[in-house]
């Protein structure tokens, strides 16, 4: 990226850590072999492979044979959640998820409506949280999965999952799915009785093409990818056992920089939410409980794409939607599930910033959005 640019749209995807990107390139000359190889050199990497999946178990507080690399989230999750609902195709069944997921987990959930499962689909509040008390009203005898993400990818809310699977644990059979993509290296992420959650590494300054999915070991998932042996036979395919490689070494460093992450994130976040409130054209989407990294804000005499061109053009990166929809002319659906009107939903910007941010890199887009503002600004 051009020196002179503004980069706020970490929660899209981050560069690759200077670390990461150097024993990587170092790998590349050396590892080309098949993992799965008889020979010796397929062997040391398969053992260099399983040594990164035994890492990651270990900061995940997990057994190294619940850990499943795959090509990223999206995979994970619908590995998750297809690869339960598919052992219950002949008698279908119910399934739970909200109104706000990623695209990924949404579109499974969409896809096995069309199959004959029937998919209660939580609300949120205004903070983008669901409510308690409509999980409980939902859940069911029959209820054999329940998918809600941690931190959603739009606004920040964060949701109570502590609460979601003691619920869950004490009065249902039903598994639960999280995606912990936006959390992962940002607050704590506790995997105790959760039964399966999906994680990406170039959320957190890791390889692109790289995830894994956590399930307990006794779940029976339907495999999606057919093939071999490999990760332990629920996905086929030759592993791309370099990037699987770096994952433990991507989660460790993201993992020690999550506190002062935390506190940097959230002296930014405030200093925009101080600035944004003295500006009358700005309505607040996030909520100030949420995940200081997003910071979700509306513009009421601008459309979200003009913004973000004259934006652009001054050099700052930022999005609208999640980055799945970033080509979609039509409003949020987290902000519309949050209760917000079309014209808010339709002038929507996502901030999200990381360790790399600086305050006078937020300070600047401060400035140039009063000047776009100014500029542009009509009421709508």
């Amino acid at each position: 990226m051009q020196h002179n640019r503004v980069y706020l749209d970490y929660a899209s995807t981050t560069p690759v850590h200077p670390e990461i990107l150097k024993a990587y390139k170092g790998l590349l000359d050396v590892w080309f072999v098949n993992s799965e190889s008889l020979y010796q050199e397929g062997a040391q990497l398969h053992q260099l492979m399983e040594k990164s999946r035994a890492q990651t178990a270990s900061l995940l507080n997990v057994r190294p044979n619940e850990i499943i690399f795959t090509s990223g989230a999206s995979e994970a999750s619908s590995m998750a959640i297809k690869g339960v609902a598919f052992r219950h195709l002949e008698k279908k069944g119910h399934l739970i998820t909200t109104q706000v997921e990623h695209s990924s987990v949404t579109n499974c959930f969409k896809q096995l409506e069309e199959l004959g499962f029937e998919v209660t689909w939580l609300s949120v509040d205004k903070r983008g949280c669901i409510s308690m008390d409509e999980l409980k009203k939902s859940v069911r005898h029959d209820t054999l999965l329940v998918s809600i993400m941690m931190v959603n990818n739009e606004v920040g809310a964060i949701n109570p999952i502590n609460e979601i699977k003691a619920y869950l644990k004490n009065h249902s059979h039903a598994l639960l799915h999280v995606d912990c993509v936006q959390a992962l290296g940002k607050i704590p992420v506790d995997l105790k009785d959760i039964d399966m959650a999906s994680f990406s590494a170039h959320k957190i300054h890791g390889l692109k093409g790289s995830g894994v999915l956590f399930c307990r070991q006794h779940i029976d998932l339907m495999p999606l990818v057919c093939g071999g042996q490999q990760e332990f036979g629920r996905r086929g395919g030759t592993e791309n056992a370099l990037v699987n490689l770096m994952f433990a070494k991507t989660l460790r460093l993201a993992l020690e920089g999550q506190k002062n992450g935390y506190e940097h994130a959230k002296m930014l976040n405030e200093y925009c939410i101080e600035q944004l409130s003295k500006m009358p054209e700005i309505e607040l989407n996030s909520s100030s409980e949420g995940l200081p990294h997003i910071l979700n804000f509306s513009c009421s005499t601008m459309l979200s794409e003009v913004l973000m061109n004259a934006l652009n053009t001054r050099g700052f990166c930022v999005s609208a939607q999640s980055t799945c929809h970033s080509k979609s002319k039509a409003p949020s659906f987290v902000l519309k599930a949050m209760g917000y009107s079309d014209q808010r939903a339709l002038s929507s910007i996502r901030l999200s910033f990381s360790y790399e941010t600086t305050l006078k890199d937020v300070e600047s887009f401060i400035h140039t959005l009063k000047e776009c503002t100014q500029k542009y600004g009509t009421r709508l």
